[in-house]
């Protein structure tokens, strides 16, 4: 890597990422705003069609991707500086990989659950999540699969990027505080990541911002091992969308 890091961060841009706190908060904000502008200008060709909605979605969760790829590319690093490495396959490590997604699973849904309570405790009613924008897939096999993978891809790999490490590393090279940034970084990416599922009410995001504070405490004291919280973002996607399918049963 030392070649192309060296290449990358003699470009003025890529120094800039390096050194400068006000390139780094620019890189946070045009990732969130893309794709603002993007849910935003589309917003009356969507009204009535949850399908299409869900697709623009994903379309600016893409595009967040890119541009994290970009500076990625700009700084010098590759997405091993964010937990995406691949060490040399075998059984053993599979396993002890697949044990460690179903722990972060269940914190998670601890993490949601807690959400749930403390919304619950705060309304004094225990009101549900608004998720009628999955109604789609009701009794739809079809539809289910189709949505399946598309979560896959942009919700369990691509939040894990986003909201863990791509948010939770650039936040902590902030120097916001150089004994607590860890903590604060983990804390401000599990609210922002809590506000982005607005649309699931203020019970959805309480809930996802708690579930994404247990994530985020993973990602951490598993040495920033992503794939281990992909996995067990896609199980809990996986749970999810087959509720939504078997709603209308």
């Amino acid at each position: 890597m030392g070649e192309n890091y060296e290449k990358a961060i003699n470009t003025q841009i890529g120094k800039q990422l390096h050194t400068n706190r006000f390139f780094k908060i620019g890189e946070i904000l045009l990732v969130f705003l893309v794709a603002f502008s993007i849910i935003c200008s589309t917003k009356s060709l969507v009204v009535g069609n949850p399908i299409l909605k869900q697709a623009i979605v994903w379309i600016a969760n893409i595009f967040m991707l890119i541009i994290v790829c970009a500076g990625l590319k700009l700084r010098g690093q590759s997405w091993k500086d964010l937990g995406l490495g691949f060490s040399s396959f075998s059984w053993r490590y599979a396993l002890k990989i697949f044990l460690l997604s179903l722990l972060v699973f269940v914190l998670a849904l601890i993490g949601f659950i807690i959400g749930s309570i403390v919304m619950a405790n705060i309304t004094g009613i225990p009101e549900s999540a608004n998720m009628s924008g999955y109604d789609y897939m009701k009794d739809n096999l079809v539809m289910l699969l189709l949505t399946l993978v598309g979560v896959y891809i942009v919700s369990s790999f691509g939040e894990e990027v986003i909201y863990r490490a791509f948010l939770i590393n650039r936040i902590s090279e902030l120097g916001l505080s150089p004994k607590y940034k860890t903590t604060l970084a983990i804390i401000l990416s599990s609210i922002v990541f809590g506000l982005v599922h607005y649309e699931w009410g203020p019970m959805g995001i309480v809930q996802t911002g708690f579930m994404g504070l247990a994530l985020g405490i993973c990602y951490i004291k598993f040495k920033k091992r992503l794939w281990i919280l992909i996995f067990a973002h896609a199980y809990m996607d996986t749970i999810l969308m087959v509720q939504m399918y078997l709603a209308s049963n």
